[in-house]
């Protein structure tokens, strides 16, 4: 049975991959992000691929909290229901605190924390209504520690984005509410946002990063390291070594 998948930041990177993958399953797709003109190649390109697909584009800056909420409802409103929202967009700029960049730094969090809780606050918003949904959210292996220079910032913005989520798998959980919640932990995965890290250990193609995404997205686990292997070993480390070792690895 088809579902309506919305998917945030989809004109690139994960967002893109992520909407092939369920293209192909068959799902209908509410793809959104700020530059509409990927988006209608995309559009194109998919439906070209998948005739029956049916597949709706809209414009979404979502530091336009405002904005959020009306593309949310106003897609919510075109296919009938939402059955899962994929809140994926986000930026991943940074520099060491102290180092004259606070802009950066800022707008970082602004995008991928602020900005995120304003996406699950639309979804569950429509959620709550229906009574069913499924929202995942997209935070990083970044998230199980602190992380050091360019990436404190970006790591933080991860980690509260995995905090807001889990408090909110709980609530669900204690209401016995059919409304699901899964993180997603990525590893390196190859896209725009991180082509130029050099030190970037593991590292996977975006179809293949996208693919182990959808997969994990498909299980119904509450959280999924992915790729699984080596990131869900390696997390379970990284929580668990001294900062002293910590230090000398990154």
């Amino acid at each position: 049975m088809s579902r309506t998948i919305l998917i945030t930041g989809a004109s690139s990177g994960l967002g893109e991959g992520m909407a092939r993958e369920f293209a192909a399953r068959g799902d209908q797709l509410a793809l959104c992000a700020r530059r509409t003109e990927r988006l209608e190649t995309l559009r194109d390109e998919l439906q070209q691929k998948h005739p029956a697909a049916r597949i709706s584009i809209r414009a979404l800056d979502v530091d336009n909290h405002d904005q959020v909420f009306e593309v949310f409802r106003a897609f919510q409103q075109e296919f009938g229901t939402l059955d899962r929202v994929i809140v994926n967009a986000g930026i991943g700029k940074g520099a060491p605190l102290g180092t004259g960049h606070f802009d950066a730094n800022r707008q970082t969090a602004e995008t991928n924390f602020v900005s995120a809780l304003a996406q699950m606050e639309a979804a569950m918003e429509i959620f709550r209504k229906q009574n069913h949904g499924h929202l995942v959210t997209v935070s990083s292996v970044s998230a199980v520690r602190g992380m050091p220079s360019s990436i404190t910032t970006y790591a933080a913005t991860k980690v509260g984005l995995a905090a807001l989520s889990e408090g909110l798998r709980v609530e669900l959980t204690k209401a016995k509410s059919p409304i699901r919640v899964t993180t997603l932990y990525p590893g390196y995965i190859r896209t725009a946002i991180n082509e130029s890290v050099k030190n970037a250990p593991f590292r996977v193609d975006a179809e293949t990063g996208c693919k182990a995404m959808v997969k994990a997205i498909e299980s119904g686990k509450n959280e999924c390291f992915v790729p699984r292997w080596p990131w869900t070993p390696i997390g379970f480390l990284l929580r668990r070594l001294p900062v002293p070792v910590l230090a000398k690895m990154f």
